[in-house]
């Protein structure tokens, strides 16, 4: 279950950058294509965050379509499968706009 290695690293991130502010709240942004799974990674944030300074912080996950640009007719077009062929005109010369983030978007911090 990689969850539980992604919320270790989502973990270390929050408390690096609270320093001394007791964390409430942190926005991770998942791209489709990390195929990541949301209720694990909640799962495992709760499991990780228990009994730590980070309990009681919550978890919100932005998922990150997958969204191409295709070259040969212009189209900018969401998949919901991850094959990089353009929905529009069936074309393959396509460039991946989003949908391998992972990202903390923002935390949301106590003041000191």
């Amino acid at each position: 279950m990689h969850e539980l290695s992604l919320c270790e690293a989502i973990a270390a991130t929050v408390v690096k950058h609270a320093g001394d502010r007791t964390a409430a709240g942190v926005v991770v942004r998942i791209g489709h294509l990390r195929q990541v799974v949301p209720d694990a990674l909640a799962f495992c944030w709760t499991m990780l965050t228990e009994g730590t300074s980070l309990e009681g912080c919550a978890l919100e996950i932005e998922q990150v379509p997958v969204v191409v640009h295709c070259g040969g007719c212009g189209e900018e077009s969401s998949l919901d499968l991850p094959l990089m062929i353009c929905p529009a005109c069936e074309g393959d010369d396509v460039t991946l706009l989003s949908g391998e983030e992972f990202q903390v978007a923002s935390l949301d911090l106590s003041e000191v």
